[in-house]
């Protein structure tokens, strides 16, 4: 089952957190299969890549809920179904404490760019393969966390998860990663 490029739970596109950017990518079918490209330097992704990571997950698996201070990731579902939780953690956002939800899937390829600030989990629906670049190398400081089925993330998740991290599941509260976050927060500064 195809949603389109990105939708939201009810198929229609979601309004997103500010910095929070979707990309559609260009497919060039014929019969021996098809070729995508999926990042241009020029292409306005909000990020300069310094690492690139392939994950291959199981359906159910969720995966999150993160957010991360520094680093940008922008990462595209090339096999499978995911739905996307999203929520703008971000004091001076325009949309601070806006959630949202977008269903991603390998039959329309997307690039989505979730800027620091942003925090996100990702639910397979099917099993899947992911691609993702970082604008900075993985450090533990980077890498914040909560409870999936935290309330206050405001997330409707489509189905319960079959599976979840020894890490994800032991994840604090939301209102405890928020204090972590907070010296992180860009007041004064620009929020993408």
């Amino acid at each position: 089952m195809s949603h389109g490029p990105a939708t939201g739970a009810d198929g229609r596109s979601p309004t997103l957190p500010f910095g929070v950017r979707l990309r559609p990518m260009t497919m060039h079918a014929d019969d021996r299969g098809v070729f995508t490209e999926v990042f241009r330097r020029e292409w306005d992704t909000g990020i300069d890549p310094v690492q690139w990571n392939l994950v291959r997950s199981q359906a159910g698996v969720l995966r999150g809920v993160h957010v991360h201070p520094r680093h940008t990731d922008y990462l595209m579902i090339v096999a499978g179904m995911a739905t996307i939780g999203l929520r703008d953690l971000r004091t001076g956002s325009p949309t601070a404490g806006i959630a949202a939800t977008l269903t991603v899937d390998g039959e329309r390829l997307v690039g989505l760019t979730i800027p620091p600030g942003v925090a996100h989990g990702f639910l397979f629906h099917e099993p899947a393969l992911h691609v993702y670049a970082v604008s900075h190398y993985w450090d533990t400081d980077d890498e914040l966390g909560c409870h999936w089925s935290d309330p206050g993330l405001g997330i409707e998740w489509p189905m319960a998860p079959a599976a979840v991290s020894p890490r994800d599941a032991a994840a604090g509260s939301l209102s405890e990663m928020v204090a972590r976050l907070g010296p992180f927060q860009p007041i004064g500064r620009d929020v993408r």
